[in-house]
């Protein structure tokens, strides 16, 4: 994969099949119980109204609308949230041109093989006027903090996943690929490298997570 992780998408698909069983509540524990808030500012970033088709991406147990996922261990662990679901690749999305208003993927770019063609694939199906929101792990913008943050990462997180992960070493790829993420700006650009117009991004929890959010002109 890009920034020196090379596991391929199958590889990946299999490793988050491994950590399904208790992916939510690991979420929750090692976010120290922010992932809810992360989550809830993605819907409402959105914006969706009542009757717009939503595309969620890297939907996970769908937690978060079309549910899609390239882990059949995720949907299965939603299976009881009431949202059809696909089993799908983000670079080649299984729906028509221009057929849903809004995408939206949390916590699921850093894990594609080509985020590029995945922007431009969520481009592709999207409505003229339609929105796309990234929630995305990112750099804090605070110095110090970074500093910290970064050695939680690498030290603390594995640890804490030991103990309530069904896979902990799964978390070990999690923190690697945090690290080697582009930043708030970076990722801005490659979205408008993409096709998207309008973007623009908030940091939420100091920058530890950031909200990137385009629009498709009409």
């Amino acid at each position: 994969m890009r920034a020196g992780l090379d596991k391929r998408p199958a590889e990946v698909a299999a490793m988050f099949d491994r950590v399904a069983r208790r992916y939510d509540l690991t979420n929750t524990v090692l976010s120290g119980g922010l992932d809810a808030g992360w989550r809830r500012a993605t819907r409402e970033a959105l914006g969706a109204r009542p009757g717009q088709a939503v595309l969620d991406v890297a939907a996970g147990t769908g937690a978060s609308a079309i549910a899609l996922d390239f882990s059949q261990g995720m949907l299965r662990a939603g299976a009881s949230r009431p949202v059809p679901k696909v089993a799908g690749d983000a670079m080649r999305l299984p729906l028509a041109d221009e057929s849903v208003d809004g995408v939206v993927i949390s916590f699921g770019l850093r894990n594609v093989a080509d985020p590029d063609a995945a922007l431009r694939e969520f481009r592709r199906v999207t409505r003229p006027g339609g929105t796309l929101v990234v929630c995305e792990f990112s750099s804090p913008t605070w110095a110090p903090f970074r500093t910290v943050y970064t050695e939680y990462l690498m030290q603390a997180l594995p640890r804490i996943a030991r103990a309530v992960s069904s896979n902990p070493d799964a978390y070990v790829y999690l923190a690697e690929s945090i690290r080697a993420w582009p930043d708030q700006a970076a990722l801005a650009a490659r979205l408008q490298g993409a096709g998207w117009s309008d973007v623009a991004w908030r940091n939420l929890t100091g920058g530890i997570v950031a909200l990137h959010r385009g629009r498709l002109r009409g």
